[in-house]
This record gives C-alpha cells, sequence and structure tokens, in this order.
C-alpha cells in the first residue's frame, strides 16, 4: 500500500472533532505560508513567520486580532489571503468542501455528512446537504447586499476601484464577524472611529454582524416559519430573545458607564447612542469599533469582557461560550431558586444533560481565559483586566483590543493563538478530539449526599 493510501485510510478512520481540528490546522498553516511570501507584504524585508502565523490563526478563527495594521503592513494580495481565510474560517471548510463535491456531482458520503454536522452545530444528519447550499447562497446575498450598500459610502470617499474592494472586504469582515478592516488608509489601528456618528455605515455593520452571529439554522427556522415567533423552534426563540437583550443590554449600560467620561467626551447625543449600540453589537464577536477602548473606563471594560465571552449563537460565524449557554446557566439559576425538578422556557423542557454541557463549556472557557490571562500579565508585567480582556477576546474569537496586541511577546502570541484555535473550534469539538474513545460500562456508583453553598 503506497503512502498517501495509507494516510488517506488513516484521515478516514479519524473521528468528525480530530478532522475538524486537523482541517483547521492545515487551512491556518497554508495561510501562514501565503503571508509569509514575499508579495503578501507591503515593505520588502518585513517578513516574520510568527506574524504570518498569527494573523492567518486569527483571520481563520475570525478573530481580528492583530499585530500590524492590516492595510499599512500587508499587501493587496496579503489582503485577498487573510480575506480567503476569513471566508472560510467563518462558514466553516466543510460547508465549502460539500459545496464544492455538490458542483462537481460527486458523491457526498456519511463521513463528510457527519463533518458538516459538526461543523455548523445541525441538530441531525438528516437534510445536511441542502443545509449546505441555503448557507452557501444565503451568505452570498447577504455579503453581497452588504457590499452594495457600503459601496455608496467608501466609493465617493476612495474611488470605485478602492471603494468597492473597501466595501467588499468590509462586508465579509462583519457577516463572518472577524472584526479586520482597512481602515488604517487613514490611521493604523483606527478600526470605524472615523464612523462614529455615521448611522448609515454603522447600521449597515451592525445589520452584518447581527445577521452572521445568529446562526444558519435560526435563519432557516425564520424564514420557514414566516416571522411568526410563536410558530419558531425552542433554540430560535432563545437565541432570538437573548440576541435583543443582550445588545439593547449592553448598549445602556455602556452608555450609563461612560456618558461624561473620556471615551465619550468629544462626542454629541446622538454619536454617544451610536457608539454604545456598535460596541454593544460588535462586542459579541465582532472585533470592530468606534471608540478608543484604551480609554473605556474599567466598569466599560468589563461590560465589553462579559459581552465578548458570552458571544454569538451555535452553528454561527461567531464565537464565545454562545447566547443559549448562557440562556441555560441563567435558566438553572432560576430553576434552583424556584425550586422546580427541570429547566423549563417557553413552555418547554430542556433536558436533564444540557444543564452539564453549559457548565463544561462555561468553565473551560473560563478557566482557560483566567490562565492565559495571568500568564500574559505576568510576563508582560501588565495590568490583569487588560491582559484577561485579551485573552477572553482571543477565547471568543472577537479581536477587540485595548492596544496590547501588537507589544506583546512570542509566548503570549503563541498562546493568544492556541485560545483563538479553542474557541473556533469549540471547546467540546476540542476535547473529544483528544478523548480516548473508550466505552465505559453502563454501570453506577452508589449514591452519597454533599453539603452546597
Amino acid at each position: 500500500m503506497s503512502a498517501a493510501n495509507k494516510l488517506y485510510n488513516y484521515f478516514l478512520h479519524l473521528s468528525p472533532m480530530k478532522i475538524l481540528l486537523l482541517g483547521y490546522c492545515i487551512i491556518i498553516a497554508l495561510g501562514t505560508f501565503f503571508l509569509s511570501l514575499p508579495a503578501a507584504v507591503r515593505a520588502p524585508g518585513t517578513k516574520n513567520l510568527l506574524t504570518s502565523f498569527f494573523t492567518a490563526t486569527s483571520a481563520t478563527c475570525v478573530t481580528g486580532l492583530i499585530q500590524f495594521d492590516t492595510y499599512t503592513h500587508w499587501s493587496f494580495f496579503g489582503q485577498v489571503v487573510i480575506i480567503c481565510l476569513i471566508q472560510i474560517g467563518g462558514m466553516g471548510f466543510m460547508t465549502l468542501c460539500i459545496a464544492i463535491m455538490t458542483v462537481t456531482k460527486r458523491k457526498i458520503g456519511l463521513v463528510s455528512r457527519s463533518l458538516m454536522q459538526n461543523s455548523v452545530s445541525a441538530p441531525q444528519i438528516g437534510g445536511i446537504v441542502k443545509m449546505t447550499k441555503f448557507i452557501l447562497f444565503g451568505t452570498i446575498i447577504v455579503e453581497s447586499a452588504g457590499a452594495i450598500l457600503l459601496a455608496f459610502h467608501f466609493c465617493p470617499e476612495y474611488g470605485f476601484r478602492q471603494g468597492m474592494w473597501f466595501s467588499v472586504f468590509h462586508s465579509i469582515s462583519a457577516f463572518c464577524n472577524a472584526g479586520f478592516d482597512l481602515m488604517g488608509s487613514q490611521a493604523p489601528f483606527s478600526s470605524l472611529t472615523a464612523e462614529v456618528g455615521n448611522w448609515y455605515v454603522n447600521l449597515i455593520i451592525m445589520f452584518l454582524i447581527i445577521i452572521g452571529g445568529l446562526g444558519f439554522f435560526v435563519w432557516q427556522d425564520v424564514i420557514a416559519t414566516k416571522f411568526r415567533f410563536h410558530n419558531m423552534r425552542l433554540h430560535t426563540k432563545l437565541v432570538l430573545f437573548m440576541t435583543v437583550s443582550l445588545v439593547f443590554g449592553g448598549a445602556l449600560l455602556l452608555f450609563l458607564c461612560e456618558n461624561g467620561t473620556a471615551s465619550y467626551e468629544n462626542l454629541n447625543y446622538s454619536e454617544r447612542i451610536a457608539a454604545s449600540m456598535f460596541q454593544s453589537v460588535s462586542a459579541r464577536t465582532a472585533g470592530f469599533n468606534t471608540v478608543d477602548l484604551a480609554a473605556l473606563t474599567e466598569s466599560g471594560r468589563f461590560i465589553i469582557l462579559i459581552l465578548m465571552m458570552i458571544g454569538g449563537s451555535p452553528g454561527s460565524t461567531a464565537g464565545g461560550i454562545k447566547t443559549t449557554t448562557f440562556a441555560v446557566l441563567l435558566l438553572s439559576v432560576i430553576t434552583t431558586f424556584k425550586n422546580r425538578k427541570s429547566t423549563e422556557v417557553f413552555g418547554r423542557r430542556l433536558e436533564d444533560h444540557v444543564s452539564r454541557k453549559v457548565l463544561c463549556v462555561f468553565t473551560l472557557y473560563l478557566s482557560f481565559s483566567c490562565v492565559v490571562g495571568a500568564i500574559i500579565s505576568r510576563v508582560e508585567n501588565a495590568d490583569f483586566l487588560n491582559s484577561l480582556f485579551e485573552a477572553v477576546s482571543a477565547i471568543a474569537t472577537v479581536g477587540l483590543s485595548t492596544g496590547m496586541t501588537p507589544t506583546l511577546s512570542p509566548l503570549s502570541h503563541i498562546l493568544l493563538a492556541f485560545l483563538m484555535l479553542f474557541g473556533r473550534v469549540g471547546s467540546l469539538t476540542m476535547l473529544l478530539a483528544f478523548a480516548t474513545g473508550k466505552k465505559h460500562i453502563p454501570s453506577a456508583l452508589p449514591a452519597e449526599k454533599i453539603q452546597i453553598g
């Protein structure tokens, strides 16, 4: 048997979780290679393997943390590589693989369907090919609409050619919740601060972020039920309710914390409302900012930190512990206070094992964030809140930064890259990828009570 056949057979015998993890690692490796080419940078001699690796990881994991400004450091070729990595990472590489197999009329086997199910958090394997087509065409339609609308702003300002490129780049980046931008053409690392009072641009970017962060199955359910909330699935109801609550609740808290402070002092009333709304939306894994995050109060940064940790919804382009995870955490607390036997919401009862999974996800994200935040704080001799902010931004695949990322040491960048991959692949997927696969004997140990609280 040839080496190629052996490798193919080995690949087929891997679990779907391991294949997903391996797939993302291969994409990051390819991205690192292309970004390491001389044509990828603007200035000759500025190549750096760690910078290429960190940027490729950040783009593939749709995070947005960067060492160098995207516009001033990377050439047009480098920017194209970055946006391709963002698109692949945002949609999921298995979505593109199955789309290619469908176009070329190749048979889609059970392994591919199982991989797709795990890639987009599908509830079942049935209808997964049809779902892939829905994701592909839905993404193209939404991103195209976003690019056309943004072109009315960017083309008059930068000319047709550059304006269209800016429109396409920012539309894809916003929909995929990546946070990469090209606004370094005005000032490096400025993100969208120049557009803080521009409601037109703000609303388009926010719309793209929210649509991308809702999840592909939520789109399908909303369309299928013709926007009738009472006919929607429980998952869709929870996602929509939590999304609306977090967007407006986060905006209100940010406005109350930052109004009258240094971060909002040069903004009028309309701009302060726009900044609060935009940051509340963007903090949940998009990574754009319209105000200087380093100027925010500690309370404001802590609110954004919480929003980043919660993130978007399952099966979406967003990261974080997910809105449904946070909802179940809150519902479990309410259930305990009311002394109920089961967790109930919207006239439905949640399965008992859901609470255990939720607690596992939350504990893993919190533990990794705190540990890496503490290490960065010690290694860089930096403030812990700022270090934790960077760690949460990485693991929740957000990309917001208080300005620390470019100044960090190689060790800190490697730790952040690991968190980005962990956050994009998913905590449970990462754990199951390294599980031994041993069968457990269906037996139960004697029960004994312990004291809680």
